[in-house]
């Protein structure tokens, strides 16, 4: 592990370079340092592979600090599951995790590849034993959940720390079942990516036009 951590700090943490314009949108990776992989990003951080471990990835902060400690906090407590990573090591600005492989749901639908209903319940029960926890499954959306082998796998639980869920899985659990089922999964076709962000940040406006209509 030291080898890794000294690895880690001499060839990513000083030569990445990431952007944060906006706090809800996903960071902007501008520069991957050689040997190293961007596997994704989200609205905090972005997870980096390199070519000489496949089991292990970098989840390097690029904002909010004490969202990391809160996330390395969260996987402590909850412990050994598979369908969740699991924290190897704590660094200052990043965390080594165990890699989870496969193809998120979002990715799945703009490629239309099928996503059987067996994701949907094993994401449902990985939910329900983070809940027995004492966690709160937060921000569970279909770039954050993957599949792999036809078994369904949560990749980020960073805020699982709040105290009240919403209710992006429930939508997506509904979605599936009265539209994805009757239509794409029976004949998948390639979703272009620009759709796809349409529905997220049409949903993004539904989502906030029915929390203030409720106060």
């Amino acid at each position: 592990m030291k080898s890794y951590v000294a690895l880690i700090e001499k060839t990513l943490i000083h030569n990445v370079k990431m952007k944060s314009k906006n706090p809800f949108e996903p960071i902007k990776v501008l520069h991957t340092p050689r040997e190293w992989e961007c596997l994704g990003v989200g609205n905090y951080a972005a997870v980096f592979l390199h070519h000489s471990n496949k089991d292990w990835v970098v989840k390097i902060y690029a904002r909010n600090l004490e969202g990391l400690e809160k996330e390395a906090e969260v996987y402590q407590r909850m412990g050994h599951h598979p369908a969740y990573s699991q924290l190897v090591y704590k660094g200052e600005n990043f965390l080594v995790l165990k890699r989870l492989k496969g193809i998120t749901l979002y990715n799945a639908v703009a490629k239309g590849v099928r996503i059987p209903e067996q994701v949907i319940i094993d994401i449902n029960q990985a939910l329900d034993y983070a809940r027995s926890q004492g966690l709160t499954p937060v921000d569970v959306h279909g770039k954050n959940v993957m599949m792999n082998d036809g078994k369904g796998y949560i990749v980020d639980i960073s805020d699982f720390y709040k105290e009240k869920e919403d209710e992006k899985w429930n939508d997506i659990v509904k979605a599936y079942y009265k539209f994805y089922r009757k239509t794409l999964y029976k004949f998948p076709v390639k979703i272009p990516l620009f759709v796809l962000d349409l529905v997220r940040h049409s949903y993004r406006i539904y989502t906030y036009i029915k929390k203030k209509s409720f106060h």
